[in-house]
C-alpha cells in the first residue's frame, strides 16, 4: 500500500483517499483514521513562498509515510491537512500513542536553505466500529475530532467515538418502507419546468424524486434520504432516478416534444467506476437522443479536482449528454475548477435570485456568472424565480432561462405535458394561483 512520495501530486487527494478508504472498510472494517493538521503552516507559505511551502509539505509526507510503515495509507485531505489510515483495531491509548510517536519524531526540525521549520500538529483520531462500511461516517468522525483538537486549550489531540445511530421507530419504518417502495413502484419523478424568460415556452424540466407513501402521502427526498444513506441504498436510488429520466426523455420524444430532461447526479455515482458503463447501457436500452438529457452535479463535486470525476464527465460528454453545475456560487470562491470541465449550463443558486431586487451585490454576482458562462460557451439558468420583479431584473441582466414557483412547482409527468401545451401566465391571476398552490 505504501508509496514513495516524490511530489505532492503523487499523494492521493481528498477524494482519491476517500475512495481508498471505501475500498478498505468494505474489505475489513477494522481500521482507524487520523487527520493531521500542520499548525501555523500558513506562516511558512506567506514568509517563504508557496514553492518552499510545497517542499516542506513533501518532506512532511515522506516522513509520516516512513514513520508509520507500508501497511498505512497517507492522503492529503486539504492544503496542509493529511489523512492517515491505519489498519487494525485500536484502543484510545493506542491512538494517543500514534499521536505521541508523530510528535516525538518531528521534534527534529526540517531544514531548508538557512532556515529551520519545527512541525507541530493538531490531530483528530477515530477508530471504526465493527461492521461499519460507511466511509463517510469515518471521515466525518475524523473531521469532528480534528476540529475539537484545534479548539482544545491544552491538548492538540482529540479522539471521537463513532456512535451507533439511534434509530427511532419512525426511521426503522422508513427503512423497511423504502425497500418495499422499490418492490411496489411507489417512487415517482416530478418535474419542475425550465422556461424561456422571453417567450415563456418550456425548454426543459428538472427531475425531482417523490415517494407516494401509502400512509403518509407524497414524501419529498429530505424526509427519507437519511434512511437510504444508512441502508447503503443511495446508489440504488440514484440509478433508479437516472433510468426514469431516460424513460421520460423517450416519452417526451415520442410525443414530439423537444424538451431536455435534467437529472441530479449524486457524488456516490460520480465516484462509481461503473457510472459511464451504466449510462451506456441505459442509452442502448432506450435509444433516445442523448442531447435530450442533462446531468446536474453540485459545485462541491465539480470542485473536487478528482481525476476519476473529470474522466467520467469527459466520457459522458463524448456520449452526447449535457453537463450542468447546480447551485453555482453557493459555497465556493475557487472558480478554477470550471476551466477543467466542459460545461453546457451554469445554474445560478436561488439565494442570489431571491434577493436580486433589493441587493445590488446579488445582481453583480449574476452578471459575473453570465460573463463566465459566455467565456465558457455555456448557458445560464436562474433558479428560484418567485416574483415578477425578479423576472424583470433577470431579463434586464440578460438571463434568458429560468425555473421557479413563478412558473410552476414540481408536477407529475401528465401535468408537465399539459403545462407544455398551455399558455403560461404569471403574476396575480387565478390561473397562476391555481398552478402554484
Amino acid at each position: 500500500m505504501s508509496v514513495s512520495y516524490q511530489s505532492l501530486a503523487t499523494i492521493p487527494n481528498r477524494y482519491a483517499f476517500f475512495h481508498r478508504i471505501e475500498q478498505a472498510v468494505e474489505a475489513d472494517a477494522q481500521l482507524s483514521l487520523l487527520f493531521i493538521d500542520v499548525v501555523r503552516f500558513s506562516d511558512v507559505s506567506s514568509s517563504f513562498g508557496y514553492k518552499v511551502g510545497d517542499l516542506i509539505l513533501e518532506e512532511l509526507a515522506r516522513r509520516i509515510n516512513a514513520l508509520f510503515g507500508p501497511r498505512c495509507l497517507l492522503g492529503r485531505v486539504s492544503g496542509d491537512i493529511f489523512g492517515l489510515m491505519i489498519p487494525g483495531t485500536h484502543s484510545d491509548a493506542q491512538l494517543r500513542g500514534f499521536y505521541s510517536h508523530l510528535i516525538e519524531h518531528f521534534k527534529a526540525p526540517i531544514v531548508f536553505d538557512d532556515n529551520a521549520f519545527v512541525a507541530d500538529f493538531n490531530v483528530g483520531a477515530v477508530a471504526n466500529l465493527p461492521g461499519n462500511e460507511d466511509a463517510s461516517r469515518l471521515f466525518s468522525g475524523a473531521e469532528m475530532a480534528l476540529k475539537q483538537a484545534k479548539q482544545n486549550k491544552y491538548d492538540n489531540f482529540q479522539i471521537t467515538r463513532l456512535q451507533e445511530k439511534p434509530e427511532t421507530g419512525r426511521s426503522l419504518a422508513l427503512k423497511a418502507d423504502l425497500k418495499r417502495a422499490f418492490a411496489n413502484e411507489e417512487l415517482e419523478l416530478y418535474f419542475q419546468p425550465k422556461v424561456d424568460l422571453g417567450t415563456f415556452k418550456v425548454v426543459g424540466a428538472e427531475c425531482l424524486l417523490r415517494w407516494n407513501h401509502p400512509l403518509d402521502g407524497i414524501i419529498v427526498p429530505g424526509s427519507f434520504i437519511e434512511a437510504a444513506e444508512s441502508y447503503n441504498m443511495m446508489n440504488e436510488v440514484g440509478y433508479w432516478v437516472l433510468e426514469k429520466a431516460f424513460e421520460t426523455a423517450l416519452c417526451l420524444e415520442s410525443l414530439g416534444l423537444n424538451i431536455q430532461v435534467s437529472v441530479n447526479i449524486s457524488p456516490t455515482q460520480l465516484y462509481d467506476s461503473q457510472f459511464v458503463s451504466k449510462v451506456k447501457r441505459l442509452a442502448d436500452k432506450y435509444a433516445v437522443d442523448l442531447s435530450r438529457l442533462e446531468l446536474e452535479l453540485t459545485e462541491d463535486v465539480a470542485l473536487s479536482n478528482s481525476l476519476l470525476v473529470k474522466r467520467q464527465l469527459s466520457q459522458i460528454k463524448a456520449l452526447g449528454l449535457s453537463i450542468a453545475v447546480d447551485d453555482f456560487g453557493k459555497g465556493y470562491s475557487n472558480l478554477a475548477y470550471i476551466r477543467d470541465i466542459e460545461l453546457d449550463t451554469i445554474k445560478i443558486d436561488k439565494t442570489f435570485v431571491m434577493g436580486l431586487d433589493r441587493n445590488p451585490v446579488n445582481k453583480a454576482i449574476i452578471q459575473a456568472s453570465q460573463l463566465i458562462a459566455g467565456a465558457l460557451g455555456c448557458q445560464v439558468i436562474a433558479e428560484g424565480i418567485e416574483s415578477v420583479e425578479q423576472l424583470h431584473a433577470l431579463r434586464e441582466i440578460g438571463i434568458s432561462k429560468g425555473q421557479g414557483f413563478l412558473f410552476s412547482k414540481a408536477v407529475p409527468f401528465e401535468r408537465l405535458v399539459e403545462f407544455i401545451h398551455s399558455d403560461l401566465i404569471v403574476g396575480d391571476s387565478l390561473a397562476y394561483r391555481d398552478r402554484v398552490s
